[in-house]
């Protein structure tokens, strides 16, 4: 009889330890996988395709510029995003817009794809800091996105998601290059 309660005794400290240990691997787990980031949404590399300076105005321009736009997904589960734009801005006025397509980028990866976004300045007329910036060769532009969708986890939680993009960037004009690509 004094035998079989030290069996029980050890047996009831076994379920004990297994509970213990089984809340913690689930803590971890749901700390570490479960837990639902935002997707990062950058610029990886911009170059001007074509850049035409007006014959007759001196502070007019076209060109296109070619965007790598990267969406980094760190979470554990697929990120399906909507369609959306990117608009390119020179002083807070837009100059160009493009339109991300509908996609999907997979867990823990990162999507790479071109964008071809055609700017002109025909909306920025009298802007006498255009004329100054196209007479010293650099123009400053900026650009935004917002990609909204959903992170999928074993395809049972979705959660709403969005990745937002803030770059700035200046053209030297002379070169036809960008300089200065920095993202938030």
């Amino acid at each position: 009889m004094k035998g079989e309660g030290r069996r029980n005794s050890k047996c009831l400290a076994y379920v004990a330890a297994f509970i213990v240990f089984q809340t913690i691997i689930i803590l971890v787990f749901a700390l570490t996988v479960m837990k639902i980031k935002s997707p990062k949404v950058r610029f990886g590399t911009v170059a001007v395709e074509n850049f035409t300076p007006s014959t007759t105005n001196s502070s007019s321009f076209d060109m296109r510029l070619v965007a790598q736009v990267a969406i980094k997904n760190t979470n554990f589960g697929h990120f399906k995003y909507d369609s959306s734009n990117v608009t390119i801005l020179y002083g807070g006025m837009p100059v160009g817009e493009a339109v991300i397509a509908e996609g999907r980028t997979k867990a823990r990866k990162t999507q790479r794809f071109d964008v071809s976004v055609d700017i002109t300045s025909d909306k920025l007329s009298g802007n006498t800091n255009l004329t100054n910036d196209i007479g010293s060769g650099y123009l400053k532009l900026s650009s935004q996105a917002k990609l909204s969708g959903k992170v999928q986890l074993m395809k049972v939680i979705k959660k709403k998601k969005s990745g937002e993009m803030s770059c700035t960037m200046t053209v030297n004009l002379a070169q036809r290059a960008i300089q200065d690509l920095k993202c938030n």
